[in-house]
């Protein structure tokens, strides 16, 4: 059983911004010389999550608003009390989770044809962030 750990490091818009991760992502896999057995995607924080969709314009706009319909920011966070202004991404990250899990099988990711692999920054304001991935296996 092997372990390969990579850092990716980011900068994003937040606000709902989704970064498209899956090139790297699978740059990392066929760098691990690991040829069967899983991928984690893990980002630290918890203003922030890891999911896949299909990565386009329409797709992006759409799970944007869907967030924006789930927990609104302008609702009344009792997190925003204290002087925060990002009640409202921490709610969003929970519900998306900070992980993800892919098995590689013949040294690549099994996504399907249309799925990408995303990070989205829910958090008011820009940041610096760090994507861990790591793949164990065979």
């Amino acid at each position: 059983m092997a372990t390969h750990t990579h850092t990716m490091k980011l900068q994003t818009r937040g606000e709902g911004d989704l970064i498209d991760l899956t090139d790297e992502v699978e740059h990392a896999v066929r760098d691990s010389g690991i040829a069967n057995g899983a991928t984690i995607v893990f980002v630290p924080g918890s203003t922030a999550g890891v999911s896949t969709i299909e990565y386009e314009p329409g797709l992006v706009r759409d799970t944007r608003a869907a967030f924006e319909r789930l927990a609104p920011q302008d609702l009344p966070y009792a997190h925003n009390h204290g002087g925060d202004s990002n009640g409202h991404a921490h709610v969003r990250a929970t519900l998306l989770g900070p992980s993800l899990t892919v098995p590689v099988v013949g040294g690549r990711l099994t996504l399907g044809t249309w799925q990408q692999i995303v990070l989205a920054d829910f958090d008011d304001r820009p940041r610096s962030r760090e994507v861990i991935v790591q793949i164990v296996g065979d």
